[in-house]
């Protein structure tokens, strides 16, 4: 793969399963495969944040050999050909991932490496965070974005921030696990707490180094699968034996929050991850009553719920603080502010063996 120097080769991460908003997703149609709050998927709705060709290289993909052909005609659909559609064997979570795009792409590209299925309302001031940061990537730093809290969230986790080292951009002191709600608090008071969210900015010569350095056995892996893999067209099919025998971490774990050299950029842009229902009726913005409802919906006298249908009707009268959602073949109904529960549904659907995981709708 060739990228043109001085451009930014954008890494899309697109391999996971998204059953934290079944049943409109499912793992055969995961959550970025989805218009959740636009007409784009979110898929598209990321591919869309690095099209300008005078700053941006063509992406790069990660993906599922499952959903290769919808993330290749969703693309299209945006003209945002993929340079690469890399499509691993099995999940080794995102470590690896990353380490196939770095090996595959030139050793000084420049990768900005982002989730398939996150909200950036303000792209204006992602864009600066990245130029921000590009000052330090260029001299072999590992680059993170920290997103500036504006609640105690005991959902993400958090980045403690330390001495600025270039404008608007902080060495990392600490990564620290997801808080409970008193210890999310100090960090909203302290003031010197952001949220990972997730989104790292780095050489692709520098993360290898670093993995090799710390994750010497998953460096070798994917260098080993990297090495036997069969080229169709923009897809790459990483040799699966040596892939699988990769271990499994995250980035943080894996080389985040064990190098010396490791920035973050805090920055308000809107950013949400989408991780619940709850959270995307935050999004969305409720109307008058509270109420966020999309598809064949009528709510009477319906306060504070999240209702949609991508299939029947659904009516209401006389209810609140619900979620409700509908697809062809299911029907969730729950208290708002326990939409985590879904996990439990899940967890159920997997122990019967349930179709309705697994099929699309």
């Amino acid at each position: 793969m060739t990228t043109p120097r001085n451009k930014i080769t954008p890494v899309i991460l697109s391999g996971g399963s998204g059953t934290r908003l079944w049943p409109m997703s499912r793992t055969m149609r995961p959550k970025q495969l989805l218009s959740l709050i636009a007409d784009q998927t979110m898929l598209q709705l990321t591919a869309s944040r690095t099209i300008d060709t005078s700053r941006f290289a063509a992406p790069m993909i990660v993906a599922n050999t499952a959903h290769a052909d919808e993330i290749e005609q969703q693309l299209g659909e945006i003209g945002a050909e993929p340079a690469a559609v890399i499509l691993e064997p099995v999940g080794r979570n995102t470590a690896p991932a990353i380490a196939l795009a770095a090996i595959a792409a030139p050793a000084d590209a420049i990768l900005l490496v982002m989730p398939s299925d996150h909200v950036i309302l303000n792209v204006a001031a992602f864009h600066a965070a990245i130029d921000a940061a590009l000052p330090l990537v260029e001299q072999g730093w590992l680059a993170t974005f920290g997103i500036t809290p504006d609640a105690p969230e005991t959902g993400y986790g958090y980045i403690h921030t330390g001495a600025e080292i270039a404008p608007g951009v902080h060495k990392v002191d600490k990564f620290v696990e997801k808080p409970d709600l008193a210890t999310a608090e100090a960090y909203l008071a302290e003031g010197h707490y952001v949220w990972n969210g997730g989104i790292f900015l780095f050489r692709a010569d520098a993360y290898l180094a670093a993995l090799e350095k710390y994750a010497p056995a998953m460096a070798a892996a994917t260098r080993t699968s990297m090495a036997g893999s069969v080229h169709d067209g923009a897809r790459v099919h990483p040799e699966a034996e040596a892939f699988t025998a990769s271990p499994a971490d995250s980035i943080d774990y894996a080389v985040m929050e064990k190098d010396d050299r490791v920035a973050v950029v805090p920055v308000e842009m809107g950013w949400s991850d989408i991780g619940s229902w709850d959270a995307l009726h935050s999004i969305i913005g409720p109307d008058a009553a509270g109420n966020c409802h999309q598809g064949d919906v009528i709510a009477l006298d319906t306060t504070n719920c999240l209702i949609r249908s991508d299939g029947p009707l659904i009516a209401t009268v006389g209810v609140s603080d619900l979620i409700v959602v509908a697809t062809g073949d299911a029907v969730l109904v729950l208290p708002r502010g326990a939409s985590q529960d879904v996990r439990r549904i899940v967890d159920e659907l997997k122990r019967t063996g349930h179709v309705t995981l697994d099929r699309l709708t």
